[in-house]
């Protein structure tokens, strides 16, 4: 119980040294973070199925990286802040497949080198064109790892006006999301002191494969998953502690569990209990 509780205290106070970032990286021409060679928000293109996307494109210096949306047991998410644009109804970043990275015996989920963010984009107004302005927070890291922010825009483009294909990159970064898995996903939920501990099982991706665990609920602690094999099946086995530091009523339909592995990975919403 020690352990989830320094756990869980030691993400809070990641959570509030994100609040007050460290460095600020302006509009472009602004000071970066330190661990950062550059940041651009990629302009409107047309993406699959006629949707909108733009990205988030971060290049890192030699030897830094980045989170994934998952971060682990002690790193913390990033989060966006499209308040400023106009003319947005929803920005949904559509993460590719991270890089599996073992740091001082912690296992972390994230980007070396360079973060090619899709973001799927929603206009209010499919008569008007959408200006984008992003402040995002994330985290870098070297040896350790510092709170970073970047403030990036993006000039409005009417619809009607958008590239006929995403670029090169964002097209090798849409490649990367995660496919929809078809199998069905058993879980057992049980309650523990300070939250839930919640064991997913699905057909195994194969032993280079690893697994995550995340509950779409705000504010929700997730550790990171232990990974078990049997008969051809994987389970994953996470504990779920909300702010409240009591077990909670956990709603299976906002569970997802992600099988990444080497070359590609699979993403499944809910589960059946068991």
């Amino acid at each position: 119980m020690t352990i989830r509780t320094s756990a869980v205290s030691l993400a809070a106070a990641l959570a509030a040294i994100f609040a007050a970032p460290l460095v600020h990286a302006a509009e472009p021409g602004g000071k970066l973070p330190y661990g950062l060679r550059s940041a651009e928000l990629l302009p409107l293109q047309s993406g699959p199925d006629r949707t909108t996307v733009t990205a988030v494109r971060l290049v890192l210096e030699p030897g830094w990286k980045t989170y994934w949306r998952s971060p682990g047991d002690t790193g913390v998410p990033a989060s966006f802040d499209w308040s400023a644009s106009t003319n947005l109804a929803e920005a949904q970043p559509l993460w590719p497949r991270p890089e599996v990275i073992d740091s001082a015996g912690e296992r972390t989920l994230g980007y070396h080198d360079e973060l090619v963010l899709p973001i799927r984009i929603a206009a209010a107004d499919a008569d008007r064109p959408v200006g984008l302005k992003l402040s995002m927070d994330f985290g870098l890291c070297e040896e350790i790892c510092v709170p970073a922010r970047v403030d990036l825009a993006a000039s409005a483009t009417h619809p009607d006006d958008l590239p006929a294909g995403p670029d090169p990159q964002l097209a090798a970064a849409l490649a990367r999301v995660p496919d929809r898995g078809d199998d069905s996903v058993t879980c057992t939920l049980t309650p523990i002191d300070d939250g839930v501990q919640v064991a997913a099982t699905v057909t195994d991706a194969g032993p280079d494969s690893t697994a995550a665990l995340e509950l779409m609920q705000d504010g929700v602690w997730v550790s990171q998953a232990e990974i078990s094999r049997a008969d051809g099946r994987m389970t994953a086995v996470a504990d779920f502690v909300a702010p409240s530091g009591k077990p909670f009523p956990l709603d299976t339909n906002k569970l997802r569990l992600t099988l990444i592995a080497p070359d590609d990975a699979v993403e499944y919403q809910g589960c059946v209990r068991s």
